[in-house]
């Protein structure tokens, strides 16, 4: 087909309807014509209930007895088994070799291990929070925990 004037269409979805104002109710442009009503709900007695409208929203839409946020960080837990796949024996184990080897993200702040799995190395763990399983399974292999 040749590009001419009388061939030429705008792009699908560029062009709107008109809006057809005073149709009726059922049009949702009905009874005010989309121009709003006049002063306060045209008075008599119409600012009754809309002083504090914006406040009563406001307290509306915030939520009620969800629980609450903590404000202390939730440990990233870590694995024995993953201690065991990363370090050799001997090894002293701290946040930021934990980062460095990245077996944690560089942004976690907290980190505790957890007893999942075995581990079969002597390792060395300082500042960083243990369960009374792992710290027992670690103690039992030969290392330590501070």
């Amino acid at each position: 087909m040749v590009l001419a004037i009388h061939t030429m269409k705008s792009a699908h979805g560029s062009r709107r309807g008109v809006k057809r104002r005073g149709r009726g109710n059922a049009s949702g442009h009905g009874n005010y014509s989309c121009r709003g009503g006049k002063g306060q709900t045209a008075r008599s007695g119409g600012q009754r209930g809309l002083r504090l409208k914006a406040f009563k929203n406001l307290m509306q839409q915030t939520p009620k007895l969800r629980g609450f946020k903590s404000m202390y960080k939730k440990p990233m837990v870590v694995r024995l088994v993953d201690l065991d796949k990363n370090f050799t024996t001997g090894a002293e184990i701290t946040l930021a070799v934990l980062k460095e080897k990245r077996v944690v993200g560089k942004n976690i702040e907290c980190v505790k291990i957890v007893n999942t799995g075995e581990i079969t190395k002597v390792i060395n763990i300082v500042g960083i929070k243990v369960t009374a399983e792992a710290k027992a399974k670690i103690e039992k292999v030969g290392g330590s925990v501070k």
